[in-house]
């Protein structure tokens, strides 16, 4: 209440504000606590809802999951939720990429100093193929020579990346040369790319270029 009055809310609404921002962030018993005497996380979601009572237009964040729990990470990621939902944009800084992937609308990826990539998750997650995990029926002869080249074992399986970068087609067609030749299937599971692993395409990329 004391952060939005500072920023010309009424101290009655502030008050209001605060109590259900702390009860939604799981903190309505700490509304009376000294900032001092609570946990790291806990300070640094009572901080964020100080920061958000007077409900901003922009919000901007840096590293805000540095050194927080699971269970505050959590409750920090609905808290942004919420401020987005309200219409507020919402710009943050992580090295942390599930966060990222669970929260952007857009991202901007930076190394080096240096604007890799702008752009949605999903267009980061499209430099890569996706991958699928096929268990055959029946092994039997000539398995092998009908899968992608990249075909490597896995568990009871074969991993290897889509044919045609995932588009339905490949797949399809390769199901069906598979039942054709009598290998089945037991399973097949489809696996999509994390913006992790775009991350790291995207930054050793420019890592080897760079070196180069």
């Amino acid at each position: 209440a004391f952060m939005g009055a500072l920023r010309g809310l009424d101290w009655r609404i502030g008050r209001k504000r605060a109590d259900g921002l702390l009860e939604a962030a799981g903190l309505g018993h700490a509304g009376d606590e000294k900032i001092r005497k609570l946990s790291k996380g806990m300070a640094q979601l009572v901080q964020l809802c100080g920061s958000v009572v007077h409900q901003p237009e922009l919000l901007v964040l840096d590293e805000p999951f540095s050194g927080l729990d699971p269970v505050n990470q959590e409750r920090l990621e609905m808290l942004i939720r919420a401020e987005r939902d309200r219409g507020a944009t919402v710009l943050f800084s992580t090295h942390i990429m599930g966060h990222a992937e669970r929260l952007c609308d857009r991202l901007a990826i930076i190394a080096g100093g240096k604007r890799r990539f702008e752009g949605t998750v999903a267009d980061a997650r499209a430099i890569l193929p996706f991958k699928a995990h096929y268990v055959p029926h029946h092994e039997g002869e000539g398995l092998r020579a009908l899968l992608p080249a990249d075909a490597e074992r896995a568990d009871d399986g074969w991993r290897f990346t889509l044919p045609e970068n995932g588009e339905h087609e490949g797949i399809e067609a390769l199901l069906m040369k598979l039942i054709a030749a009598g290998h089945g299937i037991s399973g097949l599971s489809i696996e999509r790319p994390s913006l992790h692993d775009a991350f790291v395409r995207i930054v050793g990329r420019e890592a080897l270029e760079a070196s180069a």
